[in-house]
């Protein structure tokens, strides 16, 4: 497994912006071989697809929903991914998640909170 932590979230206006980050532990040396995502889960509901990256950054992958207004990036000399939220809308409100992708395979993290107020 590789123990992920997620930051950035916080409370934004509709039409503002957020960057989130996804932290792999520097000992983590396999992060580079696996695709990525970002995931979502509001009150109430499933836990959702956001984005995807391949490990060589160049594939990525949108869900509808996103697509257009979100930015899906990923450093492997820092074990780091990011999701560039751009106009965001109350229905993004969510806790975001980060995990391998298709298949989570490591524990879920603390997540980080993107509250977007109308």
């Amino acid at each position: 497994q590789v123990p992920l932590v997620e930051s950035g979230g916080g409370l934004v206006q509709a039409g503002g912006s957020l960057r989130l980050s996804c932290a792999a532990a520097p000992s983590a040396r396999t992060f580079r071989n696996y695709d990525m995502a970002w995931y979502r889960q509001a009150p109430g509901k499933d836990r959702e697809f956001v984005a995807r990256i391949r490990p060589n950054a160049v594939g990525t992958d949108y869900a509808a929903s996103v697509k257009g207004r979100f930015t899906i990036s990923r450093d492997n000399a820092k074990n780091t991914m990011y999701l560039q939220m751009n106009r965001l809308e109350p229905e993004d409100t969510a806790m975001y998640y980060c995990n391998t992708f298709p298949i989570p395979e490591t524990s879920w993290g603390q997540g980080t909170q993107v509250t977007v107020s109308s």
